[in-house]
């Protein structure tokens, strides 16, 4: 899954230990969200969604893997 962590927090004009303060996780969480290692389960989307003001489908873009 793709996602746009990086650049929406950036935009707010936070760190990433900012951004993990308000989102209630870990610096090294977002560390790895931001850098595609690791998928948030559904209910930290929907606050990182919220946190910025993006809609969920926007912030994260499924990989364009076809499904077998």
């Amino acid at each position: 899954m793709h996602n746009h962590l990086r650049t929406a927090r950036e935009r707010a004009g936070l760190s990433q230990s900012e951004c993990a303060s308000a989102l209630g996780v870990s610096r090294q969480t977002v560390i790895s969200i931001e850098k595609g290692h690791f998928d948030p389960r559904l209910s930290l989307a929907f606050r990182i969604s919220r946190l910025f003001e993006i809609p969920l489908d926007e912030m994260f873009e499924p990989d364009e893997h076809p499904l077998p």
